[in-house]
């Protein structure tokens, strides 16, 4: 019992034992008219006070514990007083109508924008927030996202067109002139090659058995056998590498025709790239063998593992809250400034249809919660909430039967005399 209580059930006490006290001392000393007019305020002051201490305590149980008709009304009635307070906060205080009103008239935004802009500005907000940032990042497993990174990637490797990366490749060479590059190099090293001492050996003795195994008749046969005989595997071999090195330094020109005919040639082969089908099938097989054994998990959580540690470490960086987070967040309350009407009735919808659906929660609410409680355990409620003032009554009813019980001895006192 609070303390409260208690000083008012010691007034509420002592206005009775007053009343009672003043009763009992003024009986010796009737016959006199002041006398009798404070015996009868007396005496009504405490018959007033008994009534209202019955009456109060008629309202939580028995007085004196005898079961009198029509007290301990707030147990005996406990079903009907809680239906009705059930139903008063659901039609009346917390009605639909009520709370759907009160909601229409609060601008969230307007309250929530100055909210959040000044929480930003305060060292344990963005703390929390950076936070909150790193943990989300840290928890995330990256090894779940592996077999959807590999899906993806060989499902994007496999819809590539071989046909058009080699018109790519193609169109790549010739923009870079790759075929007068190419000839030039195959050029080039055809030189140095020929340049070399024993490259005219290896053509003399080549040469030289081509010859040996030439099977003429007649003339021809006669016009051979006295080539072999006037020339050896070196002179063979340098007229052979002379004429060789002749023709590549007439390839070296740009206007030479047997360059240009042998740089079309092999644009043409370059550009036929894309058209080869043979060349196609071939690296669609490649492509097929290669991703039915390719392996790339570890590569990828690898990867992940490396971009989420860089962004951690992005993240600690003293500068990204002011750099990054509060220019995101700015644009994000200039958003809301911008659509507060549209985002206000959205959430005032939001609360509107919640308060539809879930308003029979309310009564419900309350009703278990009064449910739980024993008739004492509301009965204490009650009296801790109301016992100041349901005391108050009983010393109100002793003093105003004091009052009037001095007007009504007086009253009665004057018709004596009269």
């Amino acid at each position: 019992m609070s303390t409260k209580k208690k000083e008012s059930k010691q007034i509420a006490l002592y206005s009775l034992i007053i009343m009672g006290i003043g009763f009992i001392a003024t009986i010796p000393f009737q016959g006199t008219f002041w006398i009798d007019l404070l015996q009868g305020g007396f005496e009504a002051g405490l018959v007033g006070g008994l009534a209202d201490w019955f009456a109060v305590t008629a309202l939580f149980r028995h007085p004196l514990g005898i079961p009198i008709p029509h007290t301990a009304l707030l147990p005996n009635n406990r079903d009907r007083i809680t239906n009705a307070l059930v139903n008063t906060i659901k039609r009346d205080w917390l009605s639909k109508e009520s709370i759907q009103e009160k909601i229409q008239n609060i601008s969230f935004t307007e309250k929530l924008i100055p909210l959040l802009s000044g929480q930003l500005q305060s060292e344990l907000t963005r703390k929390a927030i950076l936070k909150l940032i790193k943990r989300t990042i840290v928890s995330i497993d990256i090894e779940r996202f592996v077999p959807v990174i590999k899906k993806q990637l060989i499902t994007t490797l496999s819809d590539i067109e071989v046909n058009k990366i080699l018109q790519y490749i193609s169109t790549k060479l010739l923009n870079e002139q790759f075929d007068k590059k190419a000839l030039d190099y195959i050029l080039q090293k055809a030189e140095i090659w020929l340049s070399q001492t024993q490259t005219k050996y290896k053509l003399g003795s080549i040469s030289m058995n081509v010859l040996n195994n030439i099977e003429v008749e007649g003339f021809l046969q006669f016009a051979v056998k006295s080539l072999q005989g006037i020339l050896n595997e070196e002179k063979l071999g340098s007229i052979i590498k002379n004429l060789l090195l002749s023709g590549i330094n007439s390839l070296k020109h740009e206007e030479d025709a047997n360059r240009k005919a042998l740089v079309e040639y092999i644009q043409n082969e370059i550009q036929g790239l894309s058209e080869n089908p043979k060349l196609v099938d071939m690296l669609e097989t490649w492509r097929r063998d290669a991703l039915d054994k390719w392996e790339p998990n570890q590569k990828i959580i690898d990867i992940l593992s490396n971009i989420q540690k860089q962004t951690v470490e992005f993240v600690e960086n003293e500068a990204f809250f002011d750099r990054y987070l509060i220019p995101i967040m700015n644009q994000l309350f200039h958003y809301l400034e911008e659509n507060r009407s549209h985002i206000d009735q959205w959430i005032q919808n939001q609360i509107t249809l919640f308060v539809e659906k879930n308003h029979s929660q309310i009564g419900n609410l309350v009703q278990e919660n009064l449910d739980k409680l024993t008739n004492e355990e509301l009965i204490d409620m009650v009296e801790n909430n109301l016992g100041k003032d349901l005391q108050w009554i009983r010393v109100n009813g002793a003093v105003c039967g004091f009052i009037i019980g001095l007007f009504l001895t007086g009253i009665h006192a004057l018709l004596r005399l009269i």
